[in-house]
């Protein structure tokens, strides 16, 4: 018998996302007759002990029995169960310094260490995400902040509407004043983004036109890499070579914020890569920007206007356009910032349901058979306490170096 274990999420503040939903336990329960699923009792989670239950699923304290351990966001170092086998968002591939300490201890205790974020198809394409809800509630976020800004229309919060479903009703009769709206991206949160401009009844119009045109009504535009970057040496752009080398590239983005009121950014962004903007070109006096919804969100990244997260209950502050300090929200000598790491938290049983249909679909058979497939190899960063060969660039990370 393998037992999986759903851990109560530890880090503070507690996420409410959940690897895989009661009604998906029961079907493994059904489907897959050699495993069982435990859950770590937890008052957090979105779906409620209660409703594991009704499920037939043990919920209980002790879940050192599971062989297979699953969260969502990283497990603080001191509730990690030594030689386990973890499958978390670890957020560690890039060395990022705040979860040295952490990934340090999962070597220590001789944990394999399966992370989210690395688990990808064959193209590279990664499997599991809960971009596409990132994108829907940091587009309706977005646009609720321009409403309240201008005062042109008013959008209700997402996380106090119990579905997807439920938010949607909210759009009917909505009338959003010609706004001109640019959106970056192509992955899985610029889909969330082009669902709520659907919905919304926003128009898409090409790239050319709208930098050329004023319309009537309100439109978007959607920057694909090709749109948004060119090499230096006026070659084209190639996507493999600019995530290769991305010093090569130039960023074209500058022309759209004078043209846009809002900015959906939804981009990949890493230290190396261009940024849309400068912090001075928002003091050009033809800046007409005034609400950014930095999806991605990456401080001082590809928006370096963006100082840090805010909440999910006060998602959004002004950033003074001369001195860049932050400000209250919705001030004229500012730009509206929205930026919160935990987006997909404001619609987390419709976010945790996609989520865990993508984990049984394409991840778990291969993980009950000792993780003998590509894919679980490639996402495995640690395996019973070594780096792998994937991650060995990692070495003077886990050193302490």
């Amino acid at each position: 018998m393998i037992k999986i274990g759903l851990i109560r999420e530890g880090k503070i503040p507690a996420d409410n996302r959940v690897a895989l939903t009661p009604a998906q336990c029961k079907w493994i329960h059904k489907n897959a007759p050699g495993v069982r699923v435990i859950a770590q009792s937890s008052p957090n989670r979105c779906f409620s002990d209660r409703e594991y239950q009704m499920a037939g699923v043990d919920v209980q304290e002790d879940i050192s029995e599971c062989s297979i351990l699953l969260g969502i966001k990283e497990v603080p170092k001191d509730q990690l169960i030594a030689g386990k086998t973890y499958l978390f968002f670890s957020h560690t591939r890039k060395k990022q310094s705040y979860n040295q300490k952490l990934f340090q201890k999962i070597i220590a205790d001789k944990i394999t260490l399966i992370d989210y974020e690395c688990l990808e198809h064959e193209d590279g394409q990664r499997i599991l995400g809960f971009g596409f809800f990132a994108g829907v509630v940091g587009a309706h976020n977005g646009m609720m902040s321009y409403g309240h800004r201008t005062g042109a229309y008013d959008l209700v919060r997402v996380h106090k509407q119990r579905s997807f479903r439920e938010l949607i009703h909210t759009y009917f009769g909505l009338r959003i004043p010609p706004v001109k709206i640019v959106v970056t991206g192509s992955g899985r949160v610029a889909h969330g983004i082009l669902e709520i401009m659907n919905l919304m009844g926003i128009h898409e119009v090409e790239p050319e036109d709208y930098l050329k045109k004023q319309y009537t009504y309100p439109v978007y535009t959607q920057l694909k890499g090709a749109d948004l970057y060119e090499q230096k040496s006026g070659a084209p752009y190639n996507r493999i070579h600019f995530h290769d080398h991305p010093e090569q590239y130039n960023c074209k983005f500058l022309p759209y914020a004078l043209q846009s009121d809002i900015l959906m950014n939804g981009i990949y962004w890493d230290t190396a890569m261009p940024r849309l903007f400068e912090n001075q070109d928002v003091q050009n006096p033809a800046w007409r920007m005034n609400t950014i919804a930095d999806i991605t969100d990456d401080a001082f990244g590809s928006v370096p206007i963006n100082l840090g997260d805010q909440t999910i209950e006060d998602p959004i502050y002004g950033v003074d356009k001369n001195t860049f300090e932050k400000t209250t929200a919705h001030l004229q000598s500012s730009v509206d910032v929205m930026a919160v790491g935990n987006l997909p938290n404001e619609l987390p049983r419709d976010a945790s349901r996609y989520f865990g249909e993508q984990l049984i679909k394409y991840v778990l058979e291969d993980l009950l058979k000792n993780n003998q497939s590509a894919v679980i190899e490639g996402a495995t960063m640690v395996k019973e306490g070594k780096l792998t060969a994937r991650f060995d660039y990692l070495a003077d990370y886990a050193a302490g170096k």
